[in-house]
């Protein structure tokens, strides 16, 4: 097409996540210009991060698709690039509604060593599910506790004592010691701490999309090296840190730029983008610890609150490679069982001497014939963070100590580790967002909203805010931090749109 003058604005994107990416695909296939995306690291993916353990991938960020079906956009790339397995593509796996849960083959250990019969546990995983569910339904307002934790520490023994009630006491007791673990699994979906800190009343905006979650056979890298393979050749500046976004909200302390452009993108390597607009896709923890110097002049107090009051927290993995299974065929996640731990607490009490209590357990990497016998271990929370501060060597230790513990094989050794450190990535400062106690749908909207935020501005849409803490239902995940990405292009490009009576060249049927 003919290029309008419009279509010359000049737009940075911060950060080379899939929001990133996916904003700068749409706006460069519209036929914008002059784009650049401004990358922190040498990489591209952000919290996409295919690792290797031994000769095995292994996913060190975003593990699955989220609910695998025509609705979710990360699946229909996938397919697009052929990058599933055709399993994952059957009708028949996209008509599944698992709501979020994968309905794993489980396999319970206790901590006086040994596995425990499923038939025996059944009830507990029911119970939970069905409280879990419960919880959900206070969207509309009408919360008889603030958190989650709160409603299922209250409602879950008491359904257990009705329930319950003509079984041996060593069954109930296992029972519950399974709900103390499975608070500890919520804490990893989460990405909280402790549940105790995720909103009742916002719990239920989170949705899930049908499918039965899958993954990338070649790694979550392969879709992020098909999108980039799709933009404009040297449109990432990598290892270019954004110090400050100058940016003018109209009080005229700000609008000191020699230039035309509104805003300016100041590097810490001194380089300087001027901009007409930039798209701000740093994940919500980074945006948490630098908002202070990030921008200038800072976020409006309705904006700052939201970013203060939403919830950021850590979900980290540790795998294990063993020669051989310890574990059945058909197993597919592992539930270690405290036998002391039967009164719902998904924190421990010293961080520093308890912190593998609160690794709930493990999923095993399948099939067999692609990562041969692989565990990922997961774990959330301030014990997340802490396992990040120890040597490899003394990670290995403990879980390997506490795995020959439940298990009961004094043996027991596996032969490679590998572990994420999200709180410690400088750029991420985590992994995920939460909508946590007193948030509400409107801080999602707030942090969302783009500034300067009076529409009046003659200079409009100057900074922009995408990725998965922006999405008001897909928080958490990557068609959420996708769809922001599109989100953000979407009104840049209807901004111009309505400014020029040219029709528009067509977005592309991929995006």
């Amino acid at each position: 097409m003919a290029h309008l003058p419009s279509l010359d604005a000049k737009i940075v994107i911060v950060g080379c996540g899939i929001s990133g990416i996916g904003a700068a695909l749409k706006l460069t296939k519209y036929g914008f210009q002059n784009v650049r995306i401004v990358e922190a690291t040498g990489r591209s993916g952000g919290r996409v991060r295919t690792g290797r353990l031994g000769s095995n991938i292994v996913e060190i960020g975003a593990n699955w698709i989220h609910g695998p079906s025509q609705e979710n956009p990360v699946f229909r790339l996938a397919c697009h690039y052929s990058l599933l397995d055709p399993e994952s593509m059957t009708e028949e796996n996209q008509a599944m509604d698992v709501g979020g849960h994968p309905p794993f083959v489980p396999s319970f250990l206790r901590s006086s060593g040994g596995t425990v019969s499923a038939e025996r546990l059944v009830p507990a995983l029911e119970l939970f599910s069905r409280v879990l569910e419960q919880s959900q339904g206070f969207s509309q307002g009408g919360e008889p506790v603030a958190s989650v934790g709160g409603y299922v520490r209250a409602e879950l023994p008491r359904l257990a004592e009705e329930e319950w009630r003509g079984e041996e006491a060593g069954t109930r007791d296992l029972r519950m010691a399974l709900a103390t673990t499975l608070l500890k699994v919520e804490c990893c979906v989460s990405g909280t701490h402790s549940m105790d800190e995720v909103g009742l009343g916002a719990f239920g905006l989170y949705q899930t999309l049908p499918g039965l979650d899958c993954t990338f056979p070649r790694g979550f890298d392969g879709l992020i090296d098909c999108l980039m393979s799709e933009l404009p050749k040297g449109v990432v500046s990598y290892n270019t840190p954004v110090r400050c976004i100058h940016w003018s909200d109209g009080s005229g302390a700000s609008d000191t730029h020699s230039d035309t452009h509104p805003v300016r993108v100041e590097c810490a390597n001194g380089e300087v983008f001027p901009a007409d607009h930039v798209i701000v896709t740093v994940p919500l923890g980074y945006l948490k610890k630098h908002h202070g110097t990030l921008l200038r002049p800072p976020l409006p107090l309705h904006k700052l609150h939201s970013v203060q009051k939403m919830g950021f927290g850590t979900n980290n993995k540790i795998f294990l490679e063993f020669q051989e299974p310890f574990w059945e065929p058909q197993t597919e996640a592992i539930y270690l069982l405290w036998e002391d731990e039967m009164h719902l607490a998904d924190t421990v009490p010293n961080v520093h001497t308890h912190w593998v209590r609160k690794l709930f357990g493990f999923t095993v990497l399948k099939p067999t014939e692609r990562y041969g016998h692989v565990l990922c271990g997961w774990i959330a929370g301030h014990e997340s963070e802490h396992m990040e501060s120890l040597s490899e060597t003394e990670v290995l230790n403990t879980v390997t100590q506490v795995l020959r513990r439940f298990t009961g094989i004094p043996t027991l050794s596996p032969s490679r580790m590998l572990r994420s450190q999200w709180f410690h990535d400088e750029f991420t400062c985590g992994s995920y967002s939460y909508l946590a106690t007193g948030c509400s749908a409107r801080d999602t909207q707030h942090l969302a909203e783009p500034l300067p935020t009076e529409h009046t501005h003659s200079r409009p849409l100057q900074v922009l805010f995408a990725g998965e803490a922006t999405h008001g239902s897909f928080s958490s995940t990557v068609h959420g931090a996708l769809q922001t990405g599109w989100r953000e292009a979407e009104r840049l490009i209807t901004h111009y749109s309505h400014s020029s009576s040219s029709s528009p060249s067509p977005l592309s049927s991929k995006l």
